[in-house]
């Protein structure tokens, strides 16, 4: 397969050139991601069985320790070392409060509050039965005021025997044999 690119790439003047792409695991030591450097600025794939896919928006823990972090998706960020993870973080030093004040403690201030309002309506069978027969009165009554009209509903239809005008049939060969298909349509149109 490759020597018939190589010809055809080469006829038409140009040369082919093998990428190599590098492969990492991540820490939970089964997903694969490959890229052609791990470097920032560079595309970054999951590999699965069907298809490489761009790696999503994330920071992912590698095996070796290192954190890649992708800001936008399928191109690595950056790649941080283990030891820029993690950082001291110095304690402030805390002021004396008087006493008064610790023992009103701050109640938490809400960013959103959210109401909602549901309403749940169950009918036992009583209560369902009792509406479907007051439905079908009220369509029974409905009913009788459309048919108590004296006026009737629609004309009737009259049916005219006299209106039917004769057809003519010329018939070809006469006498000639008949297929089946002849005698199929002579039965139907007689």
């Amino acid at each position: 397969m490759k020597e018939t690119i190589n010809t055809i790439l080469r006829k038409v003047g140009l040369k082919a050139v093998e990428v190599k792409l590098e492969q990492m695991t991540l820490a939970d030591g089964v997903t694969v991601i490959e890229a052609e450097l791990f470097e920032a600025g560079e595309p970054v794939f999951v590999i699965t069985e069907d298809a490489q896919i761009a790696l999503p928006i994330g920071e992912y823990q590698l095996e070796d320790g290192r954190l890649l972090v992708v800001a936008e998706e399928g191109i690595i960020a950056e790649i941080k070392d283990a030891e820029e993870e993690v950082e001291e973080v110095e304690e402030a030093p805390v002021a004396e409060v008087p006493e008064t004040e610790m023992a009103q403690p701050q109640a938490p201030t809400a960013k959103k509050v959210i109401e909602s309002i549901v309403k749940e309506t169950q009918f036992s069978s009583s209560e369902k039965d009792a509406k479907i027969a007051e439905l079908e009165a009220r369509i029974a009554e409905l009913t009788k005021v459309e048919l108590s009209d004296d006026a009737p509903a629609a004309e009737p239809i009259n049916h005219n025997p006299e209106n039917a005008q004769p057809i003519e049939v010329f018939r070809y060969a006469k006498n000639s044999a008949q297929s089946p298909l002849d005698r199929v349509l002579t039965k139907l149109y007689k």
